[in-house]
């Protein structure tokens, strides 16, 4: 009688999908999915089956180095270069390039191709300047007078959904919203509108919609191209007349600047209102603490509406180009806390006493504001 062969023990290689989710449950940091992706194919497919949970963004320098929060020891992505990218929109960062832009995945090495700047395709066709009246074309600036200028700035960029990437380019502070189909040689853009100092945009609830400086809320209304089914603004409404921060200098030489982001959080819109405290000293505008204000969007009265708490599971990330929440209480993270960047626009109104800058912290319940990575920072754009 042969005796009984023991049971060859499993692959590691074989874990269970419900195994493999506890386990990434337990890995907040980007850098440490990535680690568990790379160990073989079948634990790629698992973090890719359970992509949807929620992780720490990673902070990208313009170097093409990152930052993994909480970690605060940089890292490269192997065999990838990235530094130089443009702009950065959820997972992609994206290059933009005389031939078109493009969107790098840099966990997986995906791409996603986008039309250049240049290729734009005027609502209606045959839009031009004679059409505008001589007296408003300074006063009513729109697309057709911005859109040969050298300094044309890639302000926003959202990948909205498979078919659908908006963006916001501007001419110093005042420009457009770009519509058009991944993969498409053209963008979409109503030549006639005025331009806006738009400052951010998010898509909520299977919609486009844009916050300007003065607060307002905008809704941005899809159709699509008869031609071509790409797709192009319809419409722009004002949803929400906003109701700004006196910015008046004071006696003692201070006055604010602000900055406005859009993040869905627990399926609300937020408005997060950064207040920068600025001095004058000499010719120069120096910038000094930030404090931050929440409002809620109240579509039915159309209206914002003051919050003074995120949640204790929530931590809300923003900057300028793209901004996000995330529950932490299963990380074991403190709640209710605001992280920010001063990755500055251009034309921005102040300056800094320093080169370099780092990413801080803002706390909704005390008001103080720490940086999380003390010992990281790096030089400003």
């Amino acid at each position: 009688m042969s005796e009984t062969q023991p049971p060859s023990p499993s692959s590691w290689s074989a874990i269970p999908l419900d195994l493999a989710g506890l386990v990434l449950r337990l890995l907040p940091a980007c850098a440490d999915r990535a680690r568990f992706a790379a160990v073989c194919p079948q634990w790629r497919a698992a973090e890719l089956h359970h992509r949807v949970l929620p992780v720490l963004p990673l902070l990208a320098l313009p170097d093409g180095t990152f930052y993994s929060l909480p970690y605060s020891k940089r890292f490269r992505f192997p065999g990838c270069g990235f530094a130089g990218y443009n702009s950065a929109c959820g997972r992609w960062l994206a290059f933009l390039r005389d031939d078109g832009c493009f969107l790098v995945d840099p966990f997986t090495g995906a791409t996603v191709t986008l039309p250049a700047l240049s290729d734009v395709r005027l609502r209606p066709p045959h839009a031009d300047l004679k059409h505008i009246p001589e007296h408003e074309r300074h006063t009513r600036g729109t697309w057709l007078l911005i859109r040969n200028a050298d300094t044309l700035l890639l302000s926003k960029l959202m990948l909205c959904s498979p078919n659908l990437a908006a963006a916001f380019v501007c001419h110093e502070m005042l420009g457009q919203i770009l519509l058009c189909r991944p993969g498409a040689t053209s963008c979409s853009v109503r030549a006639y509108d005025e331009c806006k100092d738009y400052k951010d945009m998010a898509f909520y609830q299977g919609k486009l919609y844009a916050i300007d400086y003065g607060e307002d809320l905008f809704v941005v209304n899809i159709g699509q191209d008869e031609s071509t089914g790409d797709p192009q603004i319809s419409r722009i409404g004002r949803i929400i007349n906003g109701d700004p921060c006196d910015l008046d200098w004071t006696p003692s030489n201070s006055t604010i600047k602000i900055k406005v982001y859009l993040v869905e959080s627990c399926g609300k819109l937020l408005m997060i209102r950064r207040k920068i405290w600025c001095r004058l000293v000499l010719d120069h505008v120096l910038a000094g603490e930030s404090e931050f204000e929440v409002f809620e969007a109240d579509f039915k009265r159309s209206r914002w509406v003051s919050v003074t708490t995120l949640g204790e599971d929530q931590v809300v990330f923003v900057g300028r180009s793209c901004s996000r929440a995330v529950p932490v209480s299963q990380y074991g993270m403190k709640g209710d806390r605001i992280f920010f960047l001063d990755d500055d626009e251009y034309y921005k109104g102040y300056s800094h006493k320093s080169n370099e800058t780092s990413i801080g912290v803002y706390d909704m319940i005390d008001g103080e504001v720490s940086s999380p990575l003390p010992m990281v920072s790096w030089k400003r754009d």
